[in-house]
């Protein structure tokens, strides 16, 4: 792992094959890349943009160009000394259309089907009319609507003589020993006798050969059972019944995208309809699905795993320690480093138990804006945000009404799954038989409303000191919602969700009931939590947008060095492997967007003063007939929105670049709005809502009324810009050298101004970034020309260079916080990396938009730090100091003055020697 410094992700799709990738190698070399971090490259369902829909786990991705243009690719890093890491995804496949064939195959068979085990579906529902059936939501409307405007019609598969419904691009296979339905009617004898051997067909394997078999001589009449199917869709009444009759007897029941939220009885990805989850804890399970993945570790081919979503697995420790096992084997003993997908609350540590080198860095992300945010900034802005929205300041509140609602709509029906598995472990104890559905509901929902984290990790011994503490937080605010008669029912809850030791219970029944109970909880508070902070309370909110993002905890507003200090001390101890994004493909908003409105925290009343104008100056551009939209809230978030993504030099007047700016908007809008679930949603769209927030946008940036208002924009940030772009300078250099491994995102090598994907995943243009890389204009010059994101690629190439150089400083060396001390003392962040008699120092300014005041670059003026100084360590105090990224004065006891050590340049690494 010492090979591993630096990563870079890529998002691979279609139109960005792995031949793209393959190509960009000798750019990442240069810029000083140790391993291409690769989104998805299994086959994934057709366009995919993200490859996190797999469909067929055994091939790589043709649309990516398959295995050759892999395998070339891994040569191609190889040959430079280069990696590969690859993101896997054992939770999920996509289902429904008709590319999967392992969920075609349990439409087909259903419980006989070989991978009915594969997905976790729960075939005896608590609905007794869905026993033994899946449900399958994929119907655009209602079941009846379907069959009267016939979107939902039979077809004959003459190739493979089956038969099979078709609604748009679902595809729904019939069950053999139901076409006897169909035959039937036919005129040729031999056709009703074949549907009569049809109808005779059991369940078992041998029923599948003989299937087989009567499916190839049904294909030597096709013409004849394609006449069949006319009076199944004649759309009168009677076609209307046969075809419902033939749908009957399935093993599934399609229906309406809409009852998913509360019959589902099987588990998908958060409330996706379309992503069923795996059962990757069988071991038949995670072999298939992972066998591909093993050919290409076997083969050499990759270095590294992304393994997405760990917190949807039954038990996360025991998958990554399988896994570990498993690749060991492979590589005869050789390890590769596996990072796990994992969002880590308030105070949550990843547990030590996993066998794995780190999260990818969520964590991180938020650390660092915690330390660019002004603590005096949260009540002028959270003033501001409660006078324009009426909705709550502190994000905790916001959090928990978006639970409730997500509990109460689109995963009504999990949460009611693990409540009726409650009740039968209710059930078989005499001392809690009493307890009603009702009533362990009720418990149960305000426990999940109150829950601190993702999940919990208990196992048939309990849980750790950690998980104690978390669920003790969510039965105590718990106890502030319930009524007090409901009270008891949080102990039983308690003891059965890992509280009390699975073993201590006698084999049986009743002690399976509550370890499947425990597993489906756990695997409920994650999507919970995901739905209803990521997807919903992060649109929600508006103090500050850039405390909002994904894997952010967000109920803080900012943070001091010293907790960044300790953040990083644990992870040099605990993971010092871990990456360090600052990016990825699911952030809210870019790396510098939210490093420049961070720099509002320090300007707040300012700011504040400047919203209230400009809620008079948008007053003409509401729509006549919706003068509410957007509303005081959404407003207040689109102002922070455009001054986040505004594009360096973009000015009120240009009309072209205006257009192309308002597209992207006009795309994060409305799925923001939407996100939100306040005045319009995915599951129920407000057309005229949304047509009025477009226009009011539309009119805002291209129309002649808004000129007033978007040059105040514009103005704005001009004036916030330079100190937005030394936060953003800060920020990377602080990825780039504290303990960890920096992750680079895709085009981020130059400012980084999108907003949540689509925007975040749009072509990068590598060629320009090529160039910026060769031309050899200096440090100086770059920073002069800032605002074309030049010196921040520079800062990248430079520091990396210096990690391939001194390779064991960074990935071994002691973290060392350093005082400052000075009139600006608290915008200083430094800290020393040691290992041996190698030390390098890290200085960068925090806080210091008014140090930096209407100063055009982003460079603090060097007379304006006064006597600030860092205090060196008193065996390197009167040492030689070397400047990495700029010159820098030699060491005195008195320390280093931050005049010298950042006259130059905005940030600066400075070699220490005794």
């Amino acid at each position: 792992m010492s090979d591993l410094r630096a990563t870079l992700r890529l998002q691979l799709h279609k139109g960005f094959t792995l031949h793209d990738a393959t190509a960009l190698v000798p750019y990442m070399a240069q810029l000083g890349i140790s391993h291409l971090y690769a989104s998805p490259v299994l086959t994934a369902r057709p366009g995919s943009m993200h490859g996190y829909d797999v469909i067929d786990p055994s091939q790589v991705n043709p649309e990516l160009g398959g295995e050759a243009a892999l395998v070339q690719l891994a040569d191609a890093l190889h040959a430079r000394g280069m990696g590969l890491i690859l993101d896997i995804v054992p939770n999920h496949m996509a289902v429904g259309g008709e590319g999967n064939p392992w969920w075609l195959d349990v439409l087909e068979w259903g419980r006989a089907s070989p991978y009915a085990a594969f997905f976790d579906i729960q075939w005896q529902s608590h609905d007794p009319l869905l026993s033994g059936q899946l449900l399958v939501p994929f119907l655009r409307s209602d079941y009846g609507e379907a069959l009267r405007e016939g979107t939902l019609q039979l077809a004959f598969d003459a190739r493979r003589g089956r038969f099979h419904a078709q609604h748009f691009e679902h595809r729904l296979p019939l069950t053999p020993a139901s076409y006897d339905e169909i035959l039937r009617g036919a005129e040729d004898p031999a056709l009703r006798e074949l549907g009569r051997r049809f109808a005779r067909l059991g369940d078992g394997p041998q029923a599948r050969g003989q299937a087989e078999s009567l499916c190839a001589e049904l294909s030597r009449h096709a013409e004849q059972a394609q006449q069949l199917l006319a009076p199944f869709q004649q759309g009168d009444e009677a076609g209307q019944q046969r075809l419902h009759r033939l749908l009957e007897r399935q093993h599934y029941r399609v229906a309406s995208w809409r009852t998913a939220a509360d019959d589902i009885n099987w588990r998908r990805f958060f409330d996706i309809n379309e992503l069923g989850a795996l059962r990757v804890e069988r071991a038949d399970v995670f072999e298939q699905t992972h066998a591909k993945v093993f050919e290409l570790v076997e083969r050499g081919l990759v270095d590294g795993l992304r393994i997405d979503h760990i917190d949807g697995l039954a038990n996360p420790r025991a998958y990554c320690s399988r896994l570990r096992r498993r690749i060991a084997r492979l590589r005869g003993g050789a390890t590769l480093p596996l990072f796990v997908e994992k969002i880590l609350g308030h105070g949550e540590q990843l547990p030590a138990s996993w066998p794995v080198a780190g999260t990818t860095g969520y964590e991180f992300m938020n650390q660092v804006s915690l330390l660019q945010h002004d603590p005096h900034g949260e009540p002028v802005l959270g003033a501001l945000w409660g006078e324009m929205s009426g909705r709550p300041t502190a994000f905790a509140e916001e959090v928990q009404q978006a639970r409730r609602l997500v509990l109460d709509s689109s995963l009504a029906g999990d949460l009611e799954e693990v409540a009726q598995r409650l009740l039968q472990v209710a059930r078989h104890d005499i001392a809690t038989r009493d307890l009603t559905l009702g009533a362990i509901r009720r418990a149960l929902r305000e426990l999940i409303v109150h829950f601190p984290v993702y999940r919990t990790y208990a196992q048939a011994c309990g849980r750790s000191p950690q998980d104690r503490q978390f669920f003790q937080q969510a039965l105590e605010g718990a106890k502030q919602t319930l009524a007090e008669a409901d009270w008891p029912l949080l102990q039983h809850l308690d003891d059965w969700l890992g509280g009390a030791c699975l073993r201590a219970q006698p084999p049986g029944r009743a002690r399976r009931l509550r370890a499947l109970a425990l597993t489906r909880f756990q695997q409920l508070t994650s999507p919970v939590a995901a739905k209803a902070v990521e997807d919903t309370a992060l649109y929600r909110a508006g103090v500050l947008l850039s405390r909002y993002d994904v894997g952010f905890d967000a109920e803080h507003f900012s943070a001091s060095v010293e907790q960044f200090h300790q953040a990083c001390r644990a992870r040099a101890a605990q993971h010092p492997y871990n990456l360090l994004a600052t990016a990825t493909h699911d952030h809210k908003r870019g790396e510098d967007c939210r490093a420049r409105l961070a720099v509002l925290s320090e300007r707040a009343a300012w700011y504040a003063e400047r919203v209230r104008n400009w809620r008079q100056l948008a007053q003409p551009l509401h729509s006549d007939n919706l003068p509410q939209a957007p509303d005081g809230g959404e407003q207040a978030i689109l102002y922070q929105a455009l001054i986040g993504s505004w594009p360096l030099g973009l000015q009120a007047g240009d009309d072209a670049g205006l257009q192309q700016y308002l597209q992207r908007l006009l795309d994060w809008q409305r799925k923001a709005l939407r996100e939100a679930k306040l005045n319009t949603a995915w599951s129920a769209p407000n057309d005229d809502y949304e047509t009025a927030c477009a226009d009011f946008l539309r009119r805002l940036l291209a129309e002649p009324a808004g000129l007033a208002l978007r040059s105040e924009l514009a103005a704005t940030v001009d004036a916030i810009a330079p100190a937005g772009a030394l936060n953003g300078l800060v920020q990377c250099l602080l990825r780039l050298t504290a303990p960890g491994v920096p992750d680079l995102y895709q085009g981020c090598e130059f400012w980084d101004f999108s907003l949540v994907d689509p925007d975040n995943r749009r072509p990068v243009d590598y060629q320009a970034r090529q160039a910026a890389l060769e031309a050899g204009d200096t440090p100086a010059d770059k920073l002069a020309s800032w605002q074309d994101g030049r010196i921040k690629q520079w800062l990248i190439q430079r520091v990396l260079a210096l990690r391939a150089a001194e390779p064991a400083l960074f990935a071994q060396g002691q973290y060392r916080p350093l005082a400052v001390e000075g009139e600006h003392a608290a915008q200083v962040v430094a800290f020393l990396r040691s290992h041996g008699d190698q030390h390098l120092l890290v200085v960068a300014p925090r806080l210091s938009a008014g140090l930096l005041a209407d100063h055009p670059v982003p460079h603090v003026p060097p007379q304006r730090w006064g006597d600030t100084r860092v205090v060196l360590p008193e065996e390197l105090a009167i040492g030689q100091a070397s400047g990495l990224l700029a010159p820098c004065s030699a060491a005195s006891p008195q320390g280093l003055r931050l005049s010298a050590v950042l006259a130059e340049f905005p940030v600066n690494l400075i070699r220490l020697t005794s």
